[in-house]
């Protein structure tokens, strides 16, 4: 009996190990979890269209308090970002600063 259940738990070891196998590498799993730069120059608020958009609404720091107006938000991307392109495209947002892996715009609000 006690060797049945010796042989289950190597078994059970085998199968596990040979899952890991298949399991993508480090570094591609960091590809995997990093979705935006960070950036000590900006204060990221939230999401500019949705909670999840990679534009945020961005608020005031030394870097960015030359760019705020009242007449507008204020907003970062990560640069060269599909969603950088489709903020541009979608509210006619003018570029103003590049920082640490984001292009900061300006938005003129209606």
């Amino acid at each position: 009996m006690k060797r049945n259940i010796r042989q289950l738990i190597m078994l059970g070891s085998a199968l596990a190990l040979a899952a890991c196998q298949d399991m993508p590498l480090e570094e591609e799993a960091a590809d995997m979890v990093i979705k935006t730069p960070t950036n000590d120059n900006l204060r990221l608020v939230a999401g500019y269209r949705s909670t999840d958009d990679d534009c945020q609404l961005t608020g005031e720091t030394a870097f960015t308090i030359d760019f705020l107006d009242d007449a507008a938000d204020l907003v970062s991307c990560p640069t060269g970002s599909d969603a950088a392109q489709s903020l541009v495209e979608m509210y006619n947002a003018r570029e103003v600063a590049e920082t640490g892996g984001y292009t900061v715009y300006t938005i003129p609000r209606r």
